[in-house]
């Protein structure tokens, strides 16, 4: 996997402005509509290697890094320790992005595979979780409409244990403040900046690894 000596700083993106805007009222979003929102979530003057409005620790933009040999190109890895996730590039490098991973036992350590991607998605709460917390989430029994105010941001990759669907996925967030510490109720949560810049790159098919939050060994800062 990636360790403290394998990794180089090159220039990185960051997240974005504030969240608002209404929700879709019905059916998916249009092209139009996608791209305002894309606007919305990106900063004026965004810049990948410089751009910060959230003030987050600099370890937590993301960065180009070394990658151990035999990594499979396409792949993410994600350190829950650090709270790194991992996109595995061609020619022995990755990106790095910082990331929030679920609270307490509520993370679920594996190996998945990204059988769905969608832009802008819908959120249904799952009925364990309407069921931990129904002041939370009763409200979004019937689902959440798109935009940027959505549980699941901008961009979501939908993880799968064969054909079978966890709920887990790795997503943007309208708390980007939550990045770098435990928030969400089992999935990863980034940035929309960051996730926009990922998913283009992410393959359908491709595989997850999210590794035990007490057991990987933490990056280098």
């Amino acid at each position: 996997m990636l360790t403290r000596r394998h990794f180089i700083s090159t220039t990185a993106a960051l997240f974005s402005a504030p969240i608002a805007g209404p929700a879709l009222a019905s059916g998916r979003p249009s092209a139009a509509r996608k791209a305002a929102w894309d606007a919305q979530v990106t900063p004026a003057g965004y810049d990948p290697a410089t751009t910060n409005p959230w003030g987050f620790h600099p370890r937590f933009l993301p960065q180009r890094v070394e990658a151990n040999d035999g990594l499979v190109p396409g792949d993410i890895h994600v350190d829950a320790v650090a709270r790194y996730l991992y996109h595995i590039e061609e020619g022995g490098t990755a990106m790095r992005y910082g990331v929030a991973i679920a609270k307490g036992n509520l993370y679920e350590p594996g190996t998945y595979t990204i059988r769905r991607k969608v832009e802008w998605p819908t959120w249904t709460p799952t009925p364990s979780m309407i069921k931990r917390d129904p002041a939370a989430y009763e409200q979004f029994a019937d689902g959440m409409d798109p935009g940027p105010r959505n549980a699941l941001g901008s961009r979501a990759l939908y993880l799968f244990v064969g054909n079978r669907d966890t709920y887990l996925r790795i997503h943007g967030t309208p708390h980007p403040r939550s990045i770098g510490g435990r928030a969400s109720s089992g999935c990863v949560r980034m940035v929309m900046a960051h996730i926009n810049d990922l998913y283009p790159n992410v393959r359908v098919g491709s595989t997850a690894h999210l590794y035990a939050a007490e057991k990987y060994a933490t990056a280098q800062s």
